[in-house]
Protein backbone atom coordinates (compact mmCIF):
# COMPACT_ATOMS: atom_id res chain seq x y z
CA UNK A 1 0.00 0.00 0.00
CA UNK A 2 1.24 3.40 -1.16
CA UNK A 3 2.24 5.68 1.95
CA UNK A 4 2.07 8.62 -0.78
CA UNK A 5 -0.91 10.16 -0.13
CA UNK A 6 -3.04 10.72 -3.12
CA UNK A 7 -3.07 14.62 -3.71
CA UNK A 8 1.30 14.42 -3.72
CA UNK A 9 1.68 11.14 -5.96
CA UNK A 10 3.52 12.71 -8.70
CA UNK A 11 3.33 16.15 -7.73
CA UNK A 12 7.13 16.95 -7.87
CA UNK A 13 8.62 17.26 -11.14
CA UNK A 14 12.40 16.47 -10.64
CA UNK A 15 13.85 19.99 -12.25
CA UNK A 16 17.53 19.59 -10.06
CA UNK A 17 19.70 20.88 -12.94
CA UNK A 18 17.36 24.08 -12.94
CA UNK A 19 18.37 27.61 -10.97
CA UNK A 20 18.38 27.68 -8.12
CA UNK A 21 19.86 24.39 -7.32
CA UNK A 22 21.98 23.91 -10.27
CA UNK A 23 22.91 20.38 -10.22
CA UNK A 24 25.31 18.94 -12.16
CA UNK A 25 23.88 16.63 -15.10
CA UNK A 26 25.95 13.76 -13.85
CA UNK A 27 24.81 14.14 -10.39
CA UNK A 28 21.35 14.99 -11.00
CA UNK A 29 20.40 12.01 -13.02
CA UNK A 30 21.70 8.85 -10.62
CA UNK A 31 19.90 10.87 -7.97
CA UNK A 32 16.18 11.10 -9.90
CA UNK A 33 16.82 7.21 -10.08
CA UNK A 34 16.82 6.41 -6.43
CA UNK A 35 14.59 9.13 -5.32
CA UNK A 36 12.02 6.97 -7.84
CA UNK A 37 13.53 3.97 -6.26
CA UNK A 38 12.70 5.22 -2.84
CA UNK A 39 10.10 5.00 -0.41
CA UNK A 40 8.70 8.18 -1.11
CA UNK A 41 8.78 7.44 -4.98
CA UNK A 42 5.30 7.89 -5.68
CA UNK A 43 6.07 11.32 -5.35
CA UNK A 44 8.48 12.12 -8.28
CA UNK A 45 7.44 12.84 -11.62
CA UNK A 46 9.44 12.82 -14.79
CA UNK A 47 13.03 14.12 -14.67
CA UNK A 48 12.85 17.86 -16.39
CA UNK A 49 15.92 18.78 -18.83
CA UNK A 50 16.05 21.59 -21.21
CA UNK A 51 16.25 20.00 -25.17
CA UNK A 52 20.70 20.77 -24.76
CA UNK A 53 21.18 18.96 -22.39
CA UNK A 54 19.79 15.88 -24.29
CA UNK A 55 22.80 15.07 -25.92
CA UNK A 56 25.04 14.56 -22.25
CA UNK A 57 22.83 12.07 -21.41
CA UNK A 58 23.60 8.83 -22.96
CA UNK A 59 26.62 7.98 -20.91
CA UNK A 60 25.02 8.91 -17.65
CA UNK A 61 22.03 6.47 -17.80
CA UNK A 62 22.66 3.60 -15.61
CA UNK A 63 22.45 -0.01 -17.21
CA UNK A 64 19.32 -1.94 -17.30
CA UNK A 65 17.42 1.81 -16.46
CA UNK A 66 14.34 3.71 -18.38
CA UNK A 67 14.02 7.09 -17.13
CA UNK A 68 11.05 9.25 -17.83
CA UNK A 69 11.67 12.83 -19.21
CA UNK A 70 9.91 16.21 -19.09
CA UNK A 71 11.95 18.45 -21.96
CA UNK A 72 12.00 21.89 -21.86
CA UNK A 73 12.38 23.95 -25.32
CA UNK A 74 13.00 27.22 -24.39
CA UNK A 75 13.46 28.77 -27.81
CA UNK A 76 9.91 27.51 -29.32
CA UNK A 77 8.81 24.86 -31.46
CA UNK A 78 11.54 24.22 -33.28
CA UNK A 79 13.66 22.48 -30.16
CA UNK A 80 10.81 19.29 -30.47
CA UNK A 81 12.00 17.88 -33.59
CA UNK A 82 15.69 17.78 -32.49
CA UNK A 83 15.04 16.70 -28.80
CA UNK A 84 13.04 13.52 -30.61
CA UNK A 85 16.27 12.37 -32.72
CA UNK A 86 18.04 12.74 -29.74
CA UNK A 87 16.16 10.28 -26.98
CA UNK A 88 15.40 8.22 -29.93
CA UNK A 89 18.51 6.35 -28.97
CA UNK A 90 18.65 6.56 -25.67
CA UNK A 91 17.07 4.35 -23.00
CA UNK A 92 14.80 7.01 -21.62
CA UNK A 93 11.33 7.98 -22.60
CA UNK A 94 9.96 11.73 -23.42
CA UNK A 95 6.70 11.86 -20.87
CA UNK A 96 6.07 15.58 -21.95
CA UNK A 97 7.14 18.49 -24.15
CA UNK A 98 7.37 22.08 -22.16
CA UNK A 99 7.30 24.78 -24.93
CA UNK A 100 8.19 28.33 -24.31
CA UNK A 101 6.00 30.86 -27.40
CA UNK A 102 9.23 33.09 -28.36
CA UNK A 103 9.00 36.63 -27.51
CA UNK A 104 6.79 38.71 -30.20
CA UNK A 105 5.32 35.79 -32.06
CA UNK A 106 1.99 35.55 -32.27
CA UNK A 107 -0.37 32.62 -31.23
CA UNK A 108 -1.53 31.75 -34.51
CA UNK A 109 1.63 31.46 -35.98
CA UNK A 110 2.83 29.62 -32.39
CA UNK A 111 0.72 27.07 -32.70
CA UNK A 112 1.17 26.17 -36.51
CA UNK A 113 4.53 25.83 -35.49
CA UNK A 114 3.86 23.76 -32.31
CA UNK A 115 1.74 21.39 -34.46
CA UNK A 116 4.08 20.57 -37.34
CA UNK A 117 7.07 20.52 -34.74
CA UNK A 118 4.74 17.79 -32.87
CA UNK A 119 3.81 15.32 -35.78
CA UNK A 120 6.22 12.96 -35.23
CA UNK A 121 5.90 12.93 -31.22
CA UNK A 122 3.21 10.91 -30.89
CA UNK A 123 0.64 11.21 -28.06
CA UNK A 124 3.13 12.91 -26.14
CA UNK A 125 2.13 15.33 -23.40
CA UNK A 126 2.74 19.01 -24.47
CA UNK A 127 2.90 21.80 -21.49
CA UNK A 128 2.69 25.47 -22.94
CA UNK A 129 4.31 28.01 -20.94
CA UNK A 130 1.42 30.77 -21.05
CA UNK A 131 2.74 34.22 -21.37
CA UNK A 132 2.47 36.99 -19.30
CA UNK A 133 1.16 39.31 -21.38
CA UNK A 134 -2.03 40.42 -23.78
CA UNK A 135 -1.23 36.59 -25.27
CA UNK A 136 -2.59 34.83 -22.14
CA UNK A 137 -6.33 34.74 -22.62
CA UNK A 138 -5.36 33.45 -26.37
CA UNK A 139 -3.49 30.90 -25.56
CA UNK A 140 -5.24 29.51 -22.97
CA UNK A 141 -8.23 29.38 -25.57
CA UNK A 142 -6.19 27.55 -28.07
CA UNK A 143 -4.53 25.41 -25.82
CA UNK A 144 -8.51 24.44 -24.47
CA UNK A 145 -9.08 24.02 -28.50
CA UNK A 146 -5.97 21.79 -29.38
CA UNK A 147 -5.97 19.40 -25.69
CA UNK A 148 -2.72 20.85 -24.78
CA UNK A 149 -2.04 21.94 -21.25
CA UNK A 150 -0.64 25.21 -19.60
CA UNK A 151 2.53 25.47 -18.08
CA UNK A 152 2.49 28.80 -15.41
CA UNK A 153 5.77 30.05 -14.56
CA UNK A 154 6.02 31.18 -10.80
CA UNK A 155 9.03 32.71 -9.80
CA UNK A 156 12.32 32.89 -10.95
CA UNK A 157 16.07 34.86 -9.50
CA UNK A 158 13.86 38.09 -9.86
CA UNK A 159 10.89 39.75 -7.85
CA UNK A 160 9.24 40.57 -11.19
CA UNK A 161 9.13 36.90 -11.74
CA UNK A 162 6.47 36.37 -9.01
CA UNK A 163 2.92 36.96 -10.00
CA UNK A 164 1.35 38.37 -7.05
CA UNK A 165 -1.98 36.16 -5.63
CA UNK A 166 -4.59 38.76 -8.24
CA UNK A 167 -2.28 37.82 -11.16
CA UNK A 168 -1.95 33.84 -10.47
CA UNK A 169 -5.11 33.78 -9.40
CA UNK A 170 -6.51 34.88 -12.27
CA UNK A 171 -4.23 32.49 -14.24
CA UNK A 172 -5.98 29.97 -11.88
CA UNK A 173 -9.35 30.52 -12.23
CA UNK A 174 -8.62 31.29 -16.52
CA UNK A 175 -7.13 27.59 -16.94
CA UNK A 176 -9.82 25.84 -15.03
CA UNK A 177 -13.09 27.36 -16.56
CA UNK A 178 -11.51 26.33 -19.84
CA UNK A 179 -10.58 22.31 -18.77
CA UNK A 180 -7.03 22.94 -19.51
CA UNK A 181 -4.70 21.10 -16.60
CA UNK A 182 -1.76 23.09 -15.78
CA UNK A 183 1.74 22.73 -14.90
CA UNK A 184 4.06 25.27 -12.62
CA UNK A 185 7.54 25.74 -12.36
CA UNK A 186 10.13 28.61 -10.94
CA UNK A 187 9.67 29.57 -7.42
CA UNK A 188 7.73 27.00 -5.47
CA UNK A 189 10.51 26.19 -3.02
CA UNK A 190 8.17 25.47 -0.42
CA UNK A 191 4.60 24.00 0.87
CA UNK A 192 3.11 27.52 1.94
CA UNK A 193 3.09 31.23 1.27
CA UNK A 194 6.33 32.74 2.49
CA UNK A 195 8.44 35.39 2.05
CA UNK A 196 12.39 34.58 1.34
CA UNK A 197 14.52 35.50 3.97
CA UNK A 198 17.53 36.04 2.10
CA UNK A 199 15.99 38.12 -1.25
CA UNK A 200 12.86 39.07 0.05
CA UNK A 201 10.89 37.79 -2.76
CA UNK A 202 7.34 37.01 -1.64
CA UNK A 203 7.33 32.89 -2.55
CA UNK A 204 4.07 31.30 -3.58
CA UNK A 205 3.51 27.75 -1.87
CA UNK A 206 2.45 24.56 -3.77
CA UNK A 207 -0.08 23.65 -1.37
CA UNK A 208 -1.78 27.11 -1.65
CA UNK A 209 -1.72 26.60 -5.68
CA UNK A 210 -3.26 23.10 -4.75
CA UNK A 211 -6.27 24.46 -2.46
CA UNK A 212 -6.87 27.72 -5.01
CA UNK A 213 -7.06 25.32 -7.63
CA UNK A 214 -9.75 22.94 -5.66
CA UNK A 215 -11.58 26.03 -5.16
CA UNK A 216 -11.69 26.80 -7.95
CA UNK A 217 -13.37 23.81 -9.54
CA UNK A 218 -15.91 24.21 -6.71
CA UNK A 219 -16.84 27.58 -8.61
CA UNK A 220 -15.54 29.90 -6.13
CA UNK A 221 -14.49 33.23 -7.24
CA UNK A 222 -10.87 35.03 -7.62
CA UNK A 223 -11.08 36.53 -4.20
CA UNK A 224 -11.76 33.18 -2.90
CA UNK A 225 -8.65 31.77 -4.44
CA UNK A 226 -6.38 35.20 -3.52
CA UNK A 227 -7.26 34.31 -0.09
CA UNK A 228 -5.98 30.51 -0.17
CA UNK A 229 -2.84 31.16 -2.42
CA UNK A 230 -1.71 34.49 0.80
CA UNK A 231 -2.91 31.88 3.57
CA UNK A 232 0.93 31.59 5.26
CA UNK A 233 -0.66 29.03 8.32
CA UNK A 234 0.68 25.68 8.14
CA UNK A 235 -2.35 24.32 10.75
CA UNK A 236 -4.74 25.90 8.16
CA UNK A 237 -3.31 24.88 4.90
CA UNK A 238 -2.55 21.35 5.73
CA UNK A 239 -6.60 21.11 7.43
CA UNK A 240 -7.74 22.25 3.53
CA UNK A 241 -5.67 19.51 2.25
CA UNK A 242 -6.44 16.73 4.55
CA UNK A 243 -10.44 17.99 4.19
CA UNK A 244 -10.02 17.45 0.35
CA UNK A 245 -9.69 13.82 0.96
CA UNK A 246 -9.24 11.41 -2.05
CA UNK A 247 -12.43 12.83 -3.66
CA UNK A 248 -11.40 15.85 -3.60
CA UNK A 249 -7.55 15.80 -4.41
CA UNK A 250 -8.16 13.95 -7.44
CA UNK A 251 -9.85 16.60 -9.49
CA UNK A 252 -7.76 19.36 -8.15
CA UNK A 253 -4.86 17.29 -8.96
CA UNK A 254 -6.04 16.25 -12.90
CA UNK A 255 -6.57 20.17 -12.97
CA UNK A 256 -3.01 21.07 -10.82
CA UNK A 257 -0.74 18.48 -12.21
CA UNK A 258 2.94 18.84 -10.65
CA UNK A 259 5.14 21.72 -10.12
CA UNK A 260 9.26 21.51 -11.01
CA UNK A 261 11.03 21.72 -7.76
CA UNK A 262 15.35 21.34 -7.97
CA UNK A 263 14.88 19.71 -4.51
CA UNK A 264 13.07 16.59 -4.01
CA UNK A 265 13.79 16.27 -0.48
CA UNK A 266 12.66 19.73 0.81
CA UNK A 267 9.40 19.60 -0.17
CA UNK A 268 8.93 15.75 1.10
CA UNK A 269 10.31 17.11 4.46
CA UNK A 270 7.90 20.22 4.74
CA UNK A 271 5.18 17.39 4.00
CA UNK A 272 6.38 15.52 6.93
CA UNK A 273 6.35 18.21 9.12
CA UNK A 274 2.64 19.62 8.80
CA UNK A 275 1.70 16.16 9.15
CA UNK A 276 0.36 15.16 5.65
CA UNK A 277 3.29 12.29 4.68
CA UNK A 278 4.40 9.93 7.26
CA UNK A 279 8.03 10.38 8.36
CA UNK A 280 8.83 6.57 7.52
CA UNK A 281 7.82 7.69 4.11
CA UNK A 282 11.02 10.55 3.75
CA UNK A 283 13.49 7.71 5.86
CA UNK A 284 14.06 5.76 2.59
CA UNK A 285 17.21 6.03 0.17
CA UNK A 286 17.79 9.15 -1.47
CA UNK A 287 16.51 10.95 1.14
CA UNK A 288 20.32 12.72 1.39
CA UNK A 289 20.68 12.67 -2.25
Amino acid sequence: MSTVPAFARGLCDDAAVFPPGLAPLEDAVPAHVRHRASAYGELVGPLVLAEPALAKLGPLLPPGERIELSVTAPEGPGQIASALGTVGGLPADVAAFEVAVPQGMGVPEFFAALEAARADAGNVTVYVEVPRDERRADVIAALAQRGHRAKFRTGGVRAELYPDETELASAIAAVVAAGVPFKATAGLHHALRNTDPETGFEQHGFLNLLLATAAALRGEDESALRALLAERDGGTVAAGVRDLGETGAAPARRAFVSFGTCSITEPLEELVELGLVPSATASGEGVNA
